[in-house]
């Protein structure tokens, strides 16, 4: 079965395996005969004069990776161990540091550390760039190399060398490499208001999170203040899981749409009867490392207003990788689709804008690191359909409310402002009054 995806970048992602023989590929149109010649030539030629001798995998491997790296940041062909690393990586249990990354311009940029794991706790951050690893230059490396890096036997120890855009000098890093087994959803309760924490859409997120909602609903006596699911610096997964957990919440509509190359290859999910938050105020908590599936469940959630989307604009990363195998050891990641939000909103390269923008106060580095996106990434997709402007007030101006240091948080016992900020938001939202008068807005495009 072809299972969809929706990692932003390696070190994400989940699959299925599809086998695909010979027979799978139509046989060339003869249009396009000449441009295999043209290939054929230049292989001959490196095979025959190239300055020291190199083997035919070498070479189909380097035409495979250059003919998918013009195509988007995403597709991509793995094999013998990268192949290994990407079906460990599905499952959630490598050994590693717990860092997504990408590559442009031969450097290695950090798009967020996976919470709970050494680079998240050694305080590697959204925006550093990684200069050196054991104090060996890691310029120029390709995106699989930089990851091989940094993988490795857990117990082994591993200096990295970070680069931080508002300190004056590079610093490093010590760090012990782990075997990475995620633990994809957390719950907790404060001051009555269930916090439901996703740091992937792996296997079996959707069940974990039901799982949650029903412990905090016994935990409270059936009668929690409402939800903050959080997805900030949770990087995507698996497509079905973001459907599921977004019909947790939902009675009934659509979730989701993807969209591929011809005009009708629309696949469409809706939600099923059943609220499993009983209509409680629900915030979502995004940043610039929600990517992929965590933009479904918030856009989905912020269309419907069925949720109040808070924090930062997230990644943007609105394309759909489906993998197949083509080998004992082999796979092929190519992108086969856009999806679109219930309003027809497409987020690649855009992202989810939050109802109400929340600066993360409490990271002493947050206003001058800067926020790596789907943007940002060199032959990224473009967006095929936009809605029209929302109908809003634009405000430009400072809130007094986010004036607050990092340190002057730390003495009030502040230590995740975005985190503390929505709980103190949907206690007011608990109030029928208050959800009347703080309601988002309706713009044209959702209605």
């Amino acid at each position: 079965m072809n299972r969809k995806l929706l990692p932003p970048l390696a070190l994400v992602g989940a699959l299925a395996l599809v086998p695909v023989t010979a027979s799978s590929f139509a046989a060339a149109d003869t249009a396009n005969y000449q441009e295999l010649e043209k290939f054929m030539s230049v292989y001959e030629r490196v095979k025959a004069n190239y300055v020291d001798r190199v083997d035919d995998k070498t070479l189909i491997k380097g035409a495979i990776d250059g003919m998918l790296s013009s195509l988007d940041p995403h597709s991509s062909f793995v094999e013998a161990s990268d192949f290994d690393t990407l079906r460990t990586t599905t499952d959630g249990n490598y050994g590693g540091l717990g860092i997504t990354v990408s590559t442009e311009d031969g450097a290695i940029k950090v798009i967020a550390p996976t919470e709970d794991t050494p680079a998240w706790r050694a305080g590697v951050k959204s925006g550093d760039y990684i200069t050196h690893i054991n104090g060996e230059l890691m310029y120029g490396l390709t995106l699989d190399e930089a990851v091989d890096k940094m993988r490795g036997q857990p117990g082994t120890g591993i200096k990295l060398t970070v680069v931080r855009p508002g300190r004056e000098k590079p610093f490093d890093i010590a760090l012990v490499r782990e075997r990475i087994e995620l633990r994809p959803v957390k719950w907790e309760i404060k001051d009555n208001v269930g916090i439901i924490n996703i740091n992937t859409f792996s296997g079996n997120v959707a069940d974990a999170t039901k799982s949650a909602l029903l412990s905090i609903d016994k935990a409270t006596g059936g009668k929690p203040t409402g939800y903050i699911i959080d997805l900030r610096s949770n990087p995507g997964g698996l497509l079905d899981q973001a459907v599921d957990i977004t019909d947790a919440f939902l009675e009934s509509g659509e979730i989701v749409s993807q969209r591929g190359r011809e005009r009708g290859d629309i696949e469409r999910y809706y939600a099923r009867p059943g609220d499993m938050a009983h209509g409680l105020p629900v915030i979502v908590l995004i940043d610039a490392g929600s990517a992929s599936a965590s933009e479904i469940v918030a856009g989905a959630l912020q269309d419907h207003r069925r949720a109040l989307v808070m924090g930062e604009k997230s990644f943007g990363k609105g394309s759909v990788q489906t993998v197949v195998q083509t080998g004992p050891q082999a796979a092929l990641r190519l992108t086969t689709a856009r999806y679109y939000t219930p309003s027809g909103r497409s987020v690649q390269a855009g992202g989810i804008d939050p109802d109400i923008k929340v600066p993360q106060l409490s990271d002493p580095d947050y206003k001058d690191r800067p926020r790596i996106r789907e943007a940002d990434l060199r032959r990224h997709l473009v967006a095929q359909a936009k809605v029209e402007d929302a109908i809003l007030e634009k405000d430009d101006l400072t809130d007094p409310r986010f004036a607050m240091t990092a340190a002057q948080l730390e003495k009030k016992g502040v230590k995740d402002f975005q985190l503390d900020y929505a709980i103190k938001t949907l206690k007011r939202l608990a109030n029928p009054v208050a959800i009347a008068a703080a309601s988002p807005k309706k713009t044209r495009a959702a209605q």
